[in-house]
């Protein structure tokens, strides 16, 4: 869990009240200005599919930078050093590119609603129906993490009791999505992420001229742990330790293939962003203009973990009183001025609602649109499931109140979100690449890969790393091993399960599989979508070859 320091205060007053309240009052607007433009259930969940690339882009990344990436990720600085870089890098930004250029077309142009709507008309009912009970349970999950999170921090920081921190940002995040549905989301996830950068940017600035620069902050650094905290691949040889836990090749294909491929490309909270824009062109922008602010969201809290670890030299220590997790929290109240430092509290709180906005406005798509409206209440007038939609966002903000405690059995906050990638979205990943590469992939393989999948993740997390069966250095190299595992068994059984069972017809493939075409891919470009600085190829080849020169001063 997130845990800070004992006794660790922000010297807030009311200048720095009054601008998170200013806040919250402009989240609300946003959310009932967002409600004239809600008439159907398309308006709710997929804002009508008429928004324009830059905001679903900018909603796309905002959506994942919760403050638990925040505070974990700085903390994985302190702790690490420069590999922090890896989540990002090679973690993220290939596989927003993947998603932009190849998969989009797919999800867009076979117009559905939701990731587990297209495994319905690839595969069967039953493929469809556990993706969507999975999806569900884990975007619970996952926005729990964030309540949780939030109510830590703030009651740290702040002194604000935990369930006060709940039952505000629970019902601020309630109230919005309730009122104006996806596009009150995705237009307070814009507000969020430039909040965020004005919280980030204050932080590295002041600290990096109180550690002398990057030259004074790189002397400190290698003299108190040495050169390799301050590369990314030093030490990641195969039979080398170091503390990741990791080396190159599980860094590749555990984090660098299997989880950032599993989460960016299936993970209908990231995913829906995109499908709310307004044409073809603008869904395949929408992750490839957003992949340019993470690759240098990067710094952001790559700096503030370094420079922790050069001002705060025991941090994370056994004795020291401090953890890893301090970091952030530490040089808001060392280094920044009130005003400013209620801006950064504000940017914290945002990021966390951001975070479980986007969760809770995906379960209630996932929940209504794949459960409710195929299993249970079919064929019912649209006004009703409009109703019901906003009657579910209420029930799953009250279950991430009551997931939110999971995360306190975990130590650390990033390590229980890798653990609930690699054993749901790592599945899936597996079924959707191979079910769109592979005509043959038969209709039951889905629903098999799946449980494989899913299974098999758990089994060598729970049973073969935590009872100690095979030896793995951290639970960061363990959610790796995990990844790879459910990869292969979930591919393998598919393979098997596909040689005795039929196939789906080839007629009912097209736009479901790579080769194929579908009515919507054939829709002409909008007006200005075909100049040359909006060609996605070009947005997305510029994006991998600029992460990778983006390591090359790391990488010696």
């Amino acid at each position: 869990m997130i845990t800070l320091a004992a006794g660790l205060r922000l010297p807030t007053n009311g200048l720095d009240y009054a601008i998170l309240a200013v806040y919250f009052v402009v989240v609300l607007g946003i959310g009932f200005a967002a409600r004239r433009s809600v008439k159907t259930s398309l308006d709710f969940f997929l804002s009508g599919r008429s928004l324009p690339a830059w905001v679903t882009g900018l909603a796309f990344v905002a959506a994942n930078l919760g403050a638990t990436e925040i505070l974990g990720m700085a903390a994985t600085g302190a702790q690490y050093g420069v590999a922090v870089v890896h989540w990002y890098w090679i973690g993220a930004i290939p596989a927003m590119v993947f998603l932009g250029l190849v998969m989009m077309p797919f999800y867009y142009g076979s117009r559905v609603r939701s990731v587990p709507e297209f495994l319905l008309q690839r595969f069967d009912k039953s493929a469809h129906l556990l993706s969507s009970v999975l999806f569900a349970f884990a975007a619970i999950l996952i926005a729990g993490v964030n309540l949780y999170a939030l109510s830590i921090v703030v009651e740290a920081l702040l002194g604000w009791p935990q369930w006060v921190a709940i039952v505000v940002a629970g019902l601020f995040v309630l109230a919005y999505i309730t009122v104006g549905g996806l596009s009150s989301a995705i237009y307070n996830e814009v507000l969020q992420f430039f909040v965020i950068l004005a919280a980030l940017i204050p932080i590295c600035v002041i600290g990096l001229k109180r550690v002398g620069g990057w030259d004074g902050l790189s002397a400190t650094l290698e003299k108190q742990h040495g050169h390799s905290f301050l590369t990314a691949w030093d030490g990641t040889g195969i039979g080398e330790p170091n503390a990741l836990g990791a080396n190159w090749l599980t860094i590749i294909l555990g984090l660098g293939f299997v989880l950032s491929f599993g989460y960016w490309t299936t993970n209908f909270a990231e995913v829906q962003r995109a499908l709310s824009a307004k044409n073809l062109s603008a869904a395949q922008r929408t992750p490839l203009i957003a992949a340019y602010p993470k690759m240098f969201i990067a710094f952001l809290v790559m700096i503030p973990g370094l420079v922790a670890a050069a001002v705060v030299p025991r941090i994370g220590q056994e004795g020291s009183g401090l953890t890893y997790n301090d970091a952030i929290p530490l040089l808001m109240r060392d280094l920044l001025p009130n005003g400013v430092l209620g801006i950064a509290v504000t940017g914290l709180l945002a990021a966390f609602m951001a975070g479980m906005a986007a969760n809770v406005s995906s379960f209630n798509t996932v929940f209504t649109s794949d459960i409710w409206a195929k299993y249970v209440r079919p064929g019912r007038e649209d006004r009703y499931y409009l109703r019901f939609g906003r009657l579910v966002t209420a029930i799953g903000v009250l279950c991430s109140i009551g997931t939110a405690f999971l995360a306190a059995t975990f130590n650390n906050i990033m390590g229980y979100l890798q653990t609930l990638f690699s054993f749901f979205n790592v599945p899936m990943f597996v079924v959707f690449i191979i079910g769109m590469f592979w005509k043959r992939a038969s209709m039951k393989s889905g629903v098999w890969g799946l449980v494989a999948g899913t299974t098999a993740a758990m089994v060598n997390y729970f049973w073969i790393y935590k009872q100690g069966i095979i030896a793995i250095p951290s639970d960061q190299g363990a959610n790796f091993v995990s990844a790879i595992v459910a990869f292969v068994v979930g591919a393998v059984v598919m393979v098997a399960v596909t040689l005795f069972t039929r196939p789906k017809p080839e007629a009912e493939l097209a736009g479901l599989v790579y080769g194929t075409r579908s009515p919507g891919l054939d829709e002409p470009p909008a007006k200005g979508d075909d100049a040359w600085y909006r060609k996605p190829a070009l947005l997305g080849w510029g994006a991998v070859v600029l992460a990778a020169l983006c390591y090359v001063p790391y990488s010696f």
